[in-house]
């Protein structure tokens, strides 16, 4: 599948410009089995979990989930139930996607639903928001691997934000959309690199409205990692 321009990113620009902390995450882990679902659940007031695919569940444009993400998808399903768990994709389930077959074959695949949507991540809030019948999108998490687009479309709307590394890199990562793909390293290098821009953004991370901050509620699960 060939991704079209994302021009609802490009607009965002000025609001990021604006607003940098936007591109900062509530929680960084390494991939989503790190995540502690039981905990967004019972203790961040979260009733949904959105997942991006291409590097967060699979392998990009890949059917299959990826063996570091396997575990984090079944406790997200145990914890919240299926119909509670979605997948938000910038390709599968967009006008990018002819007669939604990508999202037809994903669903079947990993056994979530792939919310269609025709404005693409920072966009498409109407569509989550009705997917889940949830009105307040502080009861959302947002998962995903790109600052840009992910986590920059959860904190526009006040959702509880994870970041996630890419599953694949190298040969592995060939197939990815090669612009997103050096987005994506610029991004994380930006954010996360030991230069005195990269801190200071880190020091103004969003609050969020049911989260209390990792010093009480930490998110990151060590036992969900996988071995």
């Amino acid at each position: 599948m060939v991704q079209s321009l994302n021009t609802k990113a490009l607009l965002t620009l000025a609001s990021v410009i604006r607003r940098p902390s936007l591109l900062v995450p509530h929680v960084s882990l390494d991939n989503v089995s790190q995540l502690n679902y039981s905990a967004l659940k019972e203790r961040c007031g979260i009733r949904a979990v959105v997942f991006d695919k291409d590097n967060t569940l699979t392998a990009p444009y890949g059917m299959v989930i990826h063996p570091d993400a396997s575990r984090g998808l079944e406790d997200a399903k145990s914890v919240f139930g299926s119909s509670n768990v979605a997948i938000m994709s910038n390709s599968a389930g967009t006008l990018d996607d002819p007669e939604y077959e990508d999202a037809k074959r994903i669903e079947e695949a990993l056994g979530i639903a792939v919310i269609r949507h025709n404005e693409k991540k920072p966009g498409g809030l109407d569509e989550v928001l009705g997917h889940f019948q949830i009105e307040d999108p502080a009861q959302l998490c947002m998962v995903g691997d790109r600052l840009l687009t992910d986590i920059v479309f959860g904190n526009l709307y006040g959702m509880l934000t994870v970041h996630t590394l890419p599953l694949c890199s190298g040969e592995d990562n060939s197939a990815d959309n090669k612009v997103a793909s050096v987005l994506r390293t610029v991004e994380n290098k930006g954010l996360y690199g030991s230069w005195f821009g990269g801190r200071y953004l880190l020091s103004r991370k969003l609050e969020h409205k049911f989260w209390p901050g990792d010093s009480e509620c930490p998110l990151k699960d060590g036992t969900s990692k996988e071995s």
